[in-house]
């Protein structure tokens, strides 16, 4: 697919999942939730728990490939949507992550 077409694709991506995300997250807040809560709750029951533990080791390899990838692309403070993963959302920063990687890729042509 042409970069000039993944970037959009990518920033839609990143957009639908801050509100698909942070509609609950400030859901869960608005009810009296706290940082503890959100991760027991991601284990109430069998269909939770392996949503949570397939979410975990996606973002594990999404992770240590943005990290890997960032020093073979060019993209810079690859730690700040590292960090940013745990601090807004995995699926919200990976998407930023490719963007960048688009970016980065162009330039370099």
């Amino acid at each position: 697919m042409n970069r000039s077409l993944l970037i959009p694709v990518y920033a839609a991506l990143a957009l639908g999942a801050l509100i698909a995300t942070w509609t609950f997250n400030i859901a869960h807040i608005a009810h009296g939730g706290s940082a503890s809560d959100f991760f027991t709750d991601g284990y109430v029951n069998y269909v939770s728990s392996s949503l949570t533990n397939d979410l975990l080791f996606v973002a594990v390899a999404a992770i240590v490939f943005m990290v890997v990838d960032a020093r073979r692309t060019g993209v810079r403070y690859v730690w700040v949507y590292v960090v940013l993963s745990f601090a807004i959302a995995i699926s919200v920063m990976f998407p930023l992550y490719l963007i960048a990687r688009e970016r980065a890729l162009a330039a370099s042509q």
